[in-house]
């Protein structure tokens, strides 16, 4: 009997190398004759560079190298490449890999220093003389719309990057017949990923060979290597970029480029010698992409019966000091906010916006939690207004199972229609009452208030953009020992790829998973592909991976049937064997059909396409899938201390086709982790001259195991009709509703107060002070 791989719970194949301490991240990498390089960074927010004086660096004697942007060749002393263009983003302006003339924010690079040690490097910048002249720092960020107190890039004249409009329908008109219409302002706060392993680079150069090799903790090892050889005038495959084991992305690693990914290896080319960059803790607070700042004026207009009529949002997206990333946050966010429901009349539109803080580029939710805050919230209060049950104005307003594909109207992040394939979005919201007691609600919360205790029940529903293009692509190889070795362009950072994509292969070549190898993350090794990014990978890696063992399959038939004197409609592959079916003692094993599908001899037929037992293919997708769920949780608020505590916490969760539910759970635990955090504990606080308060693990909490609760998880599956294994990305959906949902239920927890909570992350002092400030509310 062959095994079904796909589905199956099985533990990581990564996992027992890990957990023995054989990981291989990119500061495990030691080469002979290792160089260490620091980076100094700018001190100001906002101030022009009158002078740099490095001859004391250079006067240290472990010192090889200082650079300054006056070191660089040309093609390094323009700006940093445009990753993503856009028509509406008329100011696309990105940073340079060392500031020439002027810093815009703090923490920006500007000058590179190489020594014989880290502590050498770090030593020799404190010997690097730059005189600045402070300029006023842009940080309010309605102000900087405004082009106040200064311009960042004064060049251009303004602070707006980009003004972008986005219409279904006749919104006014639909306004102008609503029985009700709630009009309320949302903001959502700075965060940052904080992954355990901080960004790092290491490269060697090969002058003889003329090749260069890089480590790089990125999520898209194969752009980098595009770029670099674009950059340096080198052949793509004298070029090879490694994503080692990489601890933790979250979207700030798909950035490019850092500075520090072009200086090291333009370093490492100098001197001859490899050299190394690791990024310190402090560093990463302003050196690494950070996300989430918007500010949404908001409406929606409803019939008396609750049914929604129409929805604007107007907001500014603070895009920090430099955009180079385009306008993919706030089209998500935009794209996101209309969720599972049906909106006839939509006005969507956005300023994104300089400022002289840290650039923002998609943080792990990338503006869908922005989108679901604003709209669950909306629906909460003219819930309230209407007196109707929460979940009620929901369910009359569901995009239901016959509507699919159900078109939304927009144009979504891939510039392709925003159209949902498939989903049940009804069912996961009443899955998600019956696990939590919504029913029973009322009795539970009064006996908890007769105890003198508040809690509060919570939900938000969600729909979530994944398996975006443009496309992955895989080899699929098995060698005579029969063992199989997949490689594809995508990296990993925990995702589980090398069990989840084995197991893809393992289903259609009845192997076993042990017997499968992924590599990932190498362009030595698979040299097409995108990244690692908008919960794409199990989407578009996963289907090409599985076409190409499709085709392996198809020619191992071909080949046994020759060897067995079968037709192939006749054979199957099971237990890593090609078989007669009926006769299961006529078999040869899949190494010994690799074997005779590269003959010393002979004629290959024609059939075959070729020798070896292996093939590539490749993944397009027509356009996004559109995962959906809904979180729901009970949560109790201690009002003299403003601390909370989830009691419960269930996820309804439906993302097609589940390749590997345990793996799946991990995401979406992490996700619930990350999204408890960002709604409660983790703040980015600047202050008036654009330093960060709050950079140190001292003063940005990151809660503990102590504060994430256990998560339930429930799999609903309705399969993509876009891809050919039926899947929809996962990696985002457990970070999504959250805030939402925890404004929802301390509202409930204390619903005996005029209470409104419109911006997260909520801290403890902000809610203590929203305690404080609310008057009773009359029964």
């Amino acid at each position: 009997m062959a095994t079904r791989w796909l589905g199956a719970p099985i533990k990581r194949n990564e996992d027992p190398r890990l957990l023995v301490g054989q990981g291989l991240f990119v500061d495990d990498v030691q080469l002979p004759g290792m160089l260490h390089a620091a980076v100094l960074r700018s001190p100001h927010a906002h101030a022009r560079i009158r002078r740099i004086d490095v001859r004391r660096a250079l006067e240290h004697p472990d010192v090889l190298l200082v650079l300054t942007h006056g070191d660089l060749p040309p093609s390094l002393r323009e700006p940093l490449p445009k990753l993503i263009p856009h028509p509406d983003l008329k100011h696309h302006k990105t940073q340079y890999a060392l500031a020439p003339d002027k810093v815009r924010h703090v923490g920006e690079p500007v000058a590179f220093v190489v020594a014989t040690s880290r502590y050498a490097a770090e030593d020799a910048l404190e010997l690097v003389e730059v005189d600045y002249e402070p300029l006023p720092a842009v940080v309010d960020l309605e102000e900087a719309a405004a082009g106040r107190p200064a311009l960042v890039h004064e060049d251009i004249g303004t602070n707006v990057a980009a003004h972008s409009v986005q219409r279904v329908g006749d919104y006014e008109a639909a306004r102008a017949r609503a029985d009700l219409v709630v009009a309320r302002r949302f903001v959502v706060d700075r965060g940052c990923a904080s992954p355990i392993e901080t960004r790092g680079v290491v490269a060697q150069w090969d002058p003889r060979a003329r090749q260069l090799t890089v480590w790089d903790s990125t999520q898209a090892p194969i752009p980098i290597r595009n770029g670099l050889a674009a950059l340096f005038g080198l052949a793509q495959k004298d070029v090879r970029v490694i994503a080692p084991d990489v601890g933790g992305g979250f979207g700030p690693k798909i950035m490019m480029f850092y500075p520090e990914e072009v200086l090291v290896p333009l370093a490492a080319m100098r001197l001859g010698r490899p050299v190394k960059w690791i990024e310190d803790r402090r560093e990463h607070f302003v050196a690494t992409n950070h996300e989430r700042t918007q500010i949404h004026d908001a409406e929606i207009a409803l019939d008396r019966e609750g049914r929604i009529l129409g929805v604007r949002t107007v907001f500014l997206h603070d895009a920090g000091a430099y955009i180079p990333y385009g306008l993919i946050v706030p089209i998500v966010a935009e794209c996101t906010l209309p969720g599972p429901y049906r909106i006839p009349n939509y006005h969507a539109e956005f300023r994104a916006v300089f400022t002289n803080k840290t650039i923002v580029s998609p943080y792990r939710g990338a503006g869908r939690p922005h989108g679901v805050f604003v709209m669950e919230r909306l629906l909460d209060l003219a819930a309230r207004e209407l007196g109707m049950d929460r979940a009620e104005i929901r369910r009359r307003n569901f995009i239901q199972p016959h509507e699919f594909p159900y078109d939304v109207g927009l144009i979504y992040q891939d510039n392709a229609p925003l159209v949902y394939d498939s989903g049940n979005y009804p069912a996961a919201l009443e899955r998600a009452l019956e696990e939590v007691g919504y029913c029973r609600w009322p009795e539970e919360k009064a006996r908890y208030r007769a105890q003198g205790r508040r809690v509060g029940l919570g939900f938000a529903c969600y729909v979530e953009g994944s398996g975006i293009g443009p496309y992955e692509g895989c080899r699929v190889t098995v060698e005579p020992s029969g063992k199989v070795y997949v490689a594809t362009g995508v990296g990993t950072q925990g995702q589980g790829h090398a069990t989840s994509l084995a197991q893809v292969v393992a289903e259609a070549l009845g192997v076993d998973v042990g017997d499968v190898h992924v590599v990932t993350g190498d362009t030595g090794a698979f040299g097409w592909g995108t990244g690692t990014f908008a919960s794409r990978a199990a989407v578009v890696a996963g289907s090409a991976v599985h076409l190409a063992a499709q085709a392996v399959r198809q020619k191992a038939l071909q080949v046994a049937a020759s060897l067995l004197e079968a037709s192939p409609e006749d054979l199957e592959l099971a237990d890593g064997r090609v078989r007669v079916r009926g006769a299961p003692s006529r078999s040869v094993s899949l190494g010994e059909v690799a074997r005779a599908a590269n003959p010393l001899r002979g004629v290959i037929p024609a059939e075959w396409e070729g020798p070896g037992l292996e093939a590539t293919r490749y993944f397009a997708p027509p356009r996004g899938t559109f995962s959906h769920g809904v979180h729901a949780a009970l949560v109790e608020v201690d009002p003299e201390t403003a601390t909370l505590r989830f009691l419960r916490y269930v996820v309804v969760h439906d993302c097609g086709t589940v390749l590997n539910p345990l793996i799946l759970d991990g995401q979406i635990h992490g996700g619930v982790a990350q999204g408890i955090g960002g709604s409660f504990f983790e703040r980015l606080v600047y202050d008036d001259s654009g330093q960060l308060l709050s950079g140190s693990f001292m003063d940005f909490h990151i809660p503990t195991a102590v504060e994430i609760p256990e998560v339930e998880v429930i799999h609903q599956e309705t399969p993509s009709p876009l891809n050919p294994i039926g899947a929809k990305g996962a990696g985002e959906g457990g970070v999504i509703p959250v805030p939402a949902l925890l404004a929802q239920a301390i509202e409930d927890a204390l619903d005996d107060l005029e209470l409104e909570i419109l911006r997260m992350p909520l801290h403890p002092d902000a809610l203590f002070e929203l305690i404080q400030k609310a008057s009773r509310r009359t029964p």
